[in-house]
């Protein structure tokens, strides 16, 4: 459980919700494992909160207002410390995955975010906001290239992703940019250790998972996480018996992919096949 620590409370929305959190908690006597016991989580989460090291959330705001008496109080601050750029629905999973000692994805149709070059994420967020003004897709863009800079960070998660051959042989944005983004991911695969790629090709037939956008992400000091994502929303997951079928879901949808080695040459002979395509259109 996180130790209570000292934070500037005005340093930021969210330090200043873990302050009051915190403040209204012992005015009403409570610890940590007493109050998280009546809010129906773990003690470890309300320290996690009052930490600043988790994003509020509104549900658990609301019931925390109602525990300690204080109206609407916690669930204004949690509407401040939610503000992020990303996605709404992804943004704690993006936060999270700033803590995560390990991520593993798996992806049925596209390339995970983190290893996106800027012009597959263009493509991509153009064809799912196609009304959407050009500043919009630029910042959406923007964003997601950002957050591949985590892996460029001091200390990196070791970063372990199955994408499905639809992912590669899709010529997402054209055969050019397909092309690019798939040497993108050839050479991130081989040029950091901590990055692992493997297809899962055709011929694997139905596999768990195969209908899902997941990321598994581990943390050094506290339970792991999952996040599931669907087009235009997506969901976090904590529970743990939840979190752990997920888990094994994955352990076999990697059982099935072929090896590190033997997905970089499909990559390797995808991007060949879709420069080809673009050389002659």
């Amino acid at each position: 459980m996180p130790l209570p620590k000292d934070l500037d409370p005005y340093a930021n929305p969210r330090a200043f919700y873990g302050a009051e959190l915190r403040r209204l908690r012992e005015a009403a006597g409570l610890s940590q494992n007493e109050l998280g016991e009546r809010a129906f989580c773990s003690g470890t989460y309300i320290g996690l909160f009052e930490a600043a090291e988790r994003r509020p959330q509104a549900e658990i705001s609301r019931a925390l207002d109602e525990l300690l008496g204080s109206g609407e109080h916690l669930q204004r601050l949690c509407r401040l410390a939610r503000t992020s750029k990303v996605a709404g629905y992804f943004a704690d999973a993006a936060e999270l995955q700033l803590r995560a000692v390990s991520i593993a994805e798996h992806s049925s149709m596209v390339i995970p975010g983190l290893l996106q070059t800027e012009s597959y994420a263009r493509a991509l967020t153009r064809a799912a906001h196609p009304y959407a003004s050009d500043d919009v897709v630029d910042a959406h863009v923007r964003t997601r290239i950002e957050r591949g800079l985590l892996l460029d960070s001091p200390a990196p998660p070791v970063l372990w992703v199955i994408v499905h051959e639809a992912a590669i042989r899709t010529p997402v944005g054209g055969a050019a940019v397909i092309a690019e983004q798939l040497d993108h991911l050839y050479a991130q695969a081989s040029a950091r250790p901590r990055v692992v790629v493997q297809v899962l090709p055709f011929s694997a037939g139905a596999t768990p998972l195969l209908d899902s956008a997941v990321t598994l992400m581990h943390f050094p000091d506290a339970p792991p996480a999952a996040y599931t994502e669907t087009a235009y929303s997506g969901q976090l997951v904590e529970d743990g018996a939840l979190v752990e079928q997920i888990s094994s879901a994955y352990d076999l949808a990697r059982a099935s992919a072929l090896s590190p080695e033997a997905s970089l040459s499909l990559i390797k002979s995808a991007a060949k096949d879709h420069a080809t395509d673009a050389h002659l259109s």
